[in-house]
């Protein structure tokens, strides 16, 4: 007994010390220990990109920043020529703890490379770096588009980050804000993370990004207006803008209850380098369910040579709901498409399943297609099979969709009690077409679907609320971005 009091008094000490332990931070300082920084503004201008203000290094450290704004540009007209990191986490830390900290004017806010156990919450990391655009509100300049294609060399921090995670397992982001820059969070190599409860909005960029990055969990975030590339009647190109995008053989990860309106694509997925080379892998078992990914000028949510889930979204006035080009064994179920010009497009995919969803005023609901032939570059297409091919598209329904079906250059379809109320076009077949199976269309369907297990590790199994208009036409994006 007298042992167990001695330690809990040991305890309580160490938490006394801790607790009142603050500090003036100077430039260049590591700190090893929890400490509180004595609020103020802290101004500090980096040579280059490679210059920290502050590196944390260490096991069981929380660093207080409340009422600490540290600032390392004071000329935000001008947010290109940003340079240097906030807070560099050393590699081998863990239990690195990042609260209520203000942070502007930065290349990257806060870096962290091989940090197992990091939380960051609660902080301000708007108005960071990000690239002045040349498109204008007349036309597209294409030196804007972005490349998210490769990131083994940290390439992506070309483009500076709110928060850039590297070789991280089971972070913590949480209750975080990151607007009016280029990219807010990126992860590299990382699993196991909680991304949950943030504000990622209104970047020109990325909202969240992933790089063979897997068993994350994504939910009830704002990740809004993350975009360029548009101009509302002129032209809509988005340039790999998204307000959440899934590289290089990123798996299991759930993306649920998100918001990510007005953004290029809602939801950028793509399989990455390494299964375009050699037909493997893939951004596979992925589960993007209940997120609202409406007024994208490109696809609501864009999901290419890869097996996922998609379901329960809304998905409205965009150019494509879903553009779903060589995907396999998915299946897309329960969502809401309304006023799109196609609601889902998939070309040359395969053993896809396509259940439960609404279209209301689309012109096309669902258009499956394939090429006659296949690049010749491509690894993918000489190591699989890419025929576009059996298909089941069941209970669903269409409400003055101008073109139901647009089928082409497809086998081994199977329709089964769809509803089709007030079309123009119930089925519009093209060439190359084999085994279109109709017979079942008119019968009445009911069917249902369990829910995901990893549902259950949601806590809050619902949507943020929206805070802006609706409509593509409310996009406004000015040199520095939306």
């Amino acid at each position: 007994m007298r042992k167990v009091c001695c330690l809990f008094l040991l305890l309580i000490s160490r938490f006394v010390v801790v607790a009142q332990t603050t500090i003036l931070p100077e430039q260049g300082q590591t700190i090893t220990h929890s400490v509180k920084i004595q609020p103020g503004i802290y101004t500090f201008t980096p040579a280059h990109d490679s210059i920290a203000w502050l590196e944390i290094n260490g096991q069981d450290i929380t660093v207080d920043l409340s009422g600490v704004t540290l600032t390392g540009s004071t000329q935000l007209h001008t947010p290109n020529t940003f340079k240097g990191i906030a807070i560099r986490i050393r590699k081998g830390s863990s239990r690195i703890h990042i609260k209520q900290a203000t942070i502007n004017g930065f290349k990257v806010a806060i870096l962290a490379d091989s940090v197992n156990g990091l939380v960051i919450e609660q902080c301000q990391l708007s108005y960071n770096y990000r690239q002045e655009l040349k498109s204008n509100l007349n036309r597209e300049d294409v030196s804007d588009w972005l490349s998210f294609h490769h990131n083994e060399q940290d390439e992506w921090l070309r483009y500076g980050a709110a928060i850039y995670l590297r070789n991280c397992s089971k972070a913590r982001i949480l209750n975080n804000t990151a607007t009016d820059g280029q990219c807010a969070l990126m992860l590299t190599n990382c699993d196991s993370a909680t991304v949950a409860y943030n504000n990622f909005s209104f970047n020109s960029g990325i909202g969240i990004g992933l790089y063979r990055s897997s068993y994350n969990q994504i939910y009830q975030n704002r990740l809004d207006w993350n975009v360029r590339g548009y101009r509302h009647g002129k032209y809509r190109r988005g340039q790999d803008s998204a307000g959440i995008l899934v590289f290089e053989q990123s798996n299991e990860n759930v993306f649920a209850y998100n918001s990510a309106t007005h953004s290029g694509d809602g939801f950028f997925l793509w399989a990455g380098q390494y299964t375009m080379d050699t037909g493997l892998g893939g951004c596979n078992d992925n589960l993007i369910y209940g997120n609202d990914f409406s007024y994208a000028p490109t696809n609501g949510a864009e999901l290419t040579f890869s097996r996922n889930i998609v379901m329960k979204n809304q998905i409205r006035d965009c150019d494509h709901g879903i553009w779903a080009g060589y995907s396999f064994e998915s299946d897309f179920t329960d969502n809401d498409f309304a006023f799109n010009r196609i609601g889902i497009a998939i070309e040359h995919g395969q053993s896809n399943n396509i259940a439960l969803n609404r279209f209301l005023y689309d012109k096309t609901g669902i258009k499956l297609w394939s090429r006659a032939s296949q690049p010749t570059d491509w690894g993918y297409a000489k190591t699989r099979n890419t025929e576009s091919r059996r298909y089941w598209i069941a209970a669903n329904q269409f409400t003055a969709v101008e073109t139901v079906y647009d089928i082409m250059g497809t086998d081994t379809v199977a329709f089964s009690g769809n509803i089709k109320m007030a079309q123009t076009t119930g089925l519009k077949l093209g060439e190359r077409t084999n085994d279109i199976d109709s017979s079942r269309e008119e019968d009445p369907l009911n069917i249902d679907y369990a829910p995901d297990e990893r549902l259950k590790q949601i806590p809050v199994q619902k949507r943020p609320d929206p805070l802006f208009p609706k409509g593509r036409e409310q996009i406004r994006i000015t040199q520095w971005g939306p």
